[in-house]
């Protein structure tokens, strides 16, 4: 088991495909304002990709929960890049833990790259840090409603290699990954 100040250290230094270095870390109180930011350089097309609605912005609700984020109960992640008050992000993964009606211990996981940043592998890299911290919280499955037309999203969790079962809902797939399974021997 896993314990909030382990998770809250969780650092990886990555490359976009032009060479610029990102980091992705845990999301902090202190990014607010770089999240608040981060939302107003998106698309209206992306925002509603990712809340299934039009939004002028993020609700404070949303933005109260950064001091909620223990990765047991809500976990969230953030690809920056910059430094100091250059600091900027990117993009973002999210994961709320929830007692699914099979009593299995499984977290709603949800992501949003910035349309500047799509194509770089990041919303790949977030899943792979997500599943390494939900499987140390003994998180045994993940669950996502993406957009049928999100081809982009629908691929990345088709390539995690994981066992998955997909279950569509007029214009919304349902996708449930198997965290206990183990990804085919291409995708570790």
């Amino acid at each position: 088991m896993s314990n909030k100040s382990d998770d809250m250290q969780v650092r990886r230094q990555i490359a976009l495909r032009d060479g610029t270095p990102a980091i992705i870390r845990p999301m902090r109180p202190d990014d607010r304002g770089r999240i608040v930011a981060a939302f107003a350089q998106l698309d209206p097309n992306s925002i509603y990709t990712r809340y299934f609605t039009h939004m002028k912005a993020l609700p404070e609700r949303a933005l109260n929960r950064l001091k909620d984020i223990d990765f047991e109960h809500l976990a969230g992640l953030a690809v920056t890049i910059g430094c100091g008050d250059d600091e900027v992000v990117i993009g973002s993964s999210t994961y709320v833990v929830f007692d699914a009606p099979d009593g299995a211990k499984a977290a709603e996981v949800a992501f949003t790259i910035e349309e500047d940043y799509q194509g770089n592998g990041l919303a790949k890299r977030l899943l792979e840090t997500m599943i390494e911290i939900a499987r140390r919280h003994r998180i045994v499955r993940f669950e996502a409603d993406v957009l049928a037309g999100n081809a982009a999203m629908l691929a990345v969790f088709g390539r995690c290699g994981l066992p998955m079962r997909k279950r569509r809902d007029g214009g919304v797939t349902h996708i449930e990954m198997d965290l206990a399974g183990e990804a085919a021997p291409d995708h570790q």
